[in-house]
């Protein structure tokens, strides 16, 4: 029984197989018979004749079963529910009159089926494909494979392919080569903290799984590789972020006998073809570069979207001999007076003020937000500042903050006294809000830019020591090379960043190659010469070698590819997303695993230790 209904399985299939794909099929398909296959994604029984909109990756086709031309395919299609798999051939025939659907690229044809075939049943689904963005998202991430045949999915899936192979292609054709680096490797300090393998060989030791394959495509320079470069899972125990996840995705890139402008200049070339090759945009080369000091100092953050000109003004100058002792106050305690104008801004009433927006740069450590909207008296004079806080100061100090942010009638003036890093932490996504909120920028514009200089290292208050800003392999800039000694805190180094739209999309630097500069900054982040060897000593020996001057950079292939489909969200863009707790809740992991394999291992969990003390 079973072998004859195997024997006819194949059968069906082999006699079905699809001749085209259901999103290609157009009017000049008139008259064709043809083969389709895929997901039932509605049904419409009109008693004389049932509707069927196919579906598969490529697109819908709508079928029609006509109990008068072939009635065995019509009573088969009448049990059809949504998303059972069938088979159907049939002839492409224009649709009727009116009937045509210009939301579908193959509204102006239908296929009259002659031959079904169920090729499998469906349970009733957890959502309906068409309507799942309206659902739960963990609903719909523990059935990820319903999920996944929407249309807009599979489109974010298709981009994410089309990035890789443009990547592969454009390095390939410059001279890389792609090396795959090892999945288990030593655990190394890097900021975060490091998923740990445990050896069942070496009792008591662990592997960790990299956070990035930085110490290894160093290495494959001083082997003489010259060019590498690997698209890469790398991953981190992160606390939970909305724009990240616990296993992610690097295009990662090193290149020797380089410096930064070379760097930059082969990795911008690549974007530009990206873009050039999903959205048809026109990147234009080379893109602008910005100092991180700049950024800071105007946008309050190294990694500023320049969609909107609305730059961060200090007046701490002025704010020092106003009435005004919150002001006054912080800048006689070493802090700033720090803000920006908002064009038209001054539509915001007292209370969208002091409850939103107040509200809102406290979820930063802001401790206020003073606010002064740019009027015009009812005399016709001069434009002027209003606000509750407007009388502690002079005409004199009001007209030098309007001519400092360049204010015109309607504009409004908000402001944060605060330590400068404080200041700057809550002003940038302010910032970034009111661009949004006023429309200050078009939806789809894309504005590049290369964040240069950055400080090598930056103050730990907490633990009174250096820490590196990017990773402790960034070289200083050469001219900075005598500051090791003297001055480390204002050390520029030759890392970079490319950011768009106030995304990081990648970042690199030129590496340390001098095994004895290298020792020096570990000196100065207080790393031992024993934490050192034993961190990091297979690096160190290798670069006693012979070590080129290299350097490179690495994309977030996640982050690029949202960029480039609009979503906001990491988890579209993953075929099979963690949570931002780090669960899978299609597999259900992490989860428990059985006693055997623990004790194989070697390890004991807590709830083993209870039952062991209870024994």
């Amino acid at each position: 029984m079973v072998l004859n209904f195997m024997i006819y399985y194949r059968k069906c299939l082999e006699m079905l197989k699809r001749t085209k794909n259901c999103g290609e099929l157009r009017k000049s398909d008139v008259g064709s018979d043809v083969v389709v296959a895929g997901w039932v994604n509605s049904y419409r029984d009109h008693g004389s004749l049932v509707f069927i909109d196919l579906r598969d990756r490529y697109g819908l086709v709508q079928l029609v079963f006509d109990p008068e031309m072939h009635p065995e395919a019509h009573e088969a299609a009448r049990k059809l529910r949504s998303e059972w798999v069938i088979a159907t051939a049939g002839t492409v025939r224009p649709r009727s009159e009116g009937m045509g659907n210009p939301k579908m690229v193959t509204g102006e044809i239908e296929i009259a089926v002659a031959e079904l075939e169920i090729l499998n049943v469906s349970k009733t689904p957890p959502f309906e494909v068409d309507n799942a963005d309206k659902v739960n998202e963990e609903l719909r991430l523990s059935h990820r494979y319903i999920d996944m045949r929407r249309p807009e999915v599979l489109k974010m899936i298709e981009t994410r392919h089309k990035v890789a192979k443009l990547v592969r292609d454009y390095l390939d054709e410059n001279g890389f080569f792609e090396i795959e680096t090892p999945m288990l490797g030593k655990s190394t300090p890097e900021g975060a903290r490091d998923f740990l393998v445990p050896s069942r060989l070496y009792h008591g030791a662990f592997y960790a799984l990299p956070q990035s394959p930085q110490l290894f495509k160093q290495i494959l320079m001083v082997g003489g590789v010259d060019k590498y470069f690997q698209i890469v899972r790398c991953f981190r125990d992160e606390d939970p972020r909305a724009d990240r996840q616990a296993e992610f995705t690097q295009i990662d890139i090193e290149m020797s006998f380089v410096d930064s402008d070379d760097v930059m200049s082969m990795n911008e070339g690549m974007i530009a073809k990206v873009f050039n090759e999903i959205l048809g945009v026109e990147v234009a080369l080379p893109i602008k570069r910005m100092t991180y000091k700049d950024a800071v100092d105007n946008y309050g953050i190294d990694r500023p979207d320049l969609r909107f000109d609305m730059k961060l003004k200090e007046i701490s100058d002025i704010a020092k001999d106003t009435d005004f002792k919150v002001f006054s106050g912080t800048v006689e305690k070493g802090g700033i007076v720090k803000g920006l104008c908002a064009p038209g801004g001054a539509k915001y009433s007292r209370r969208d003020i002091e409850k939103t927006l107040t509200d809102f740069v406290a979820d930063f450590e802001a401790k206020g937000l003073a606010w002064l909207k740019v009027v015009k008296p009812e005399d016709g004079g001069e434009i002027t500042l209003a606000s509750s806080i407007a009388k502690f100061f002079s005409d004199d100090q009001k007209k030098q903050i309007i001519e400092r942010f360049d204010a015109k009638e309607g504009d409004l003036i908000l402001l944060i006294a605060d330590k400068e890093k404080i200041a700057n932490k809550a002003l940038a996504p302010l910032r970034v809000k009111l661009g949004a909120d006023l429309d200050l920028y078009e939806k789809d514009a894309l504005e590049f830019v290369w964040v240069v200089d950055f400080p090598m290292l930056e103050w730990n208050e907490d633990n009174q020591r250096y820490d590196s800003l990017h990773h402790p392999f960034t070289a200083p800039l050469e001219s900075e090379m005598g500051k090791l000694d003297t001055d480390p805190g204002n050390i520029i180094s030759q890392a970079y960043d490319l950011v768009v739209n106030g995304s990081e999309v990648g970042g690199g630097s030129v590496r340390i190659h001098d095994p004895r500069v290298q020792e020096k900054v570990f000196d100065l982040l207080n790393i031992s010469k024993e934490q050192a060897k034993d961190q990091f000593g297979f690096f160190l020996k290798a670069l006693e070698y012979g070590a080129p001057p290299h350097g490179g950079l690495a994309f977030g292939l996640d982050r690029l590819v949202m960029l480039l489909t609009g979503t906001d969200n990491i988890r579209d863009v993953i075929a099979f997303p963690k949570t931002q707790r780090g669960q899978c809740l299609l597999t259900d992991a992490p989860s428990l695993v059985d006693q055997k394999q623990l004790d194989e291992l070697n390890l004991r969990t807590q709830k083993h230790l209870n039952q062991i003390s209870e024994e």
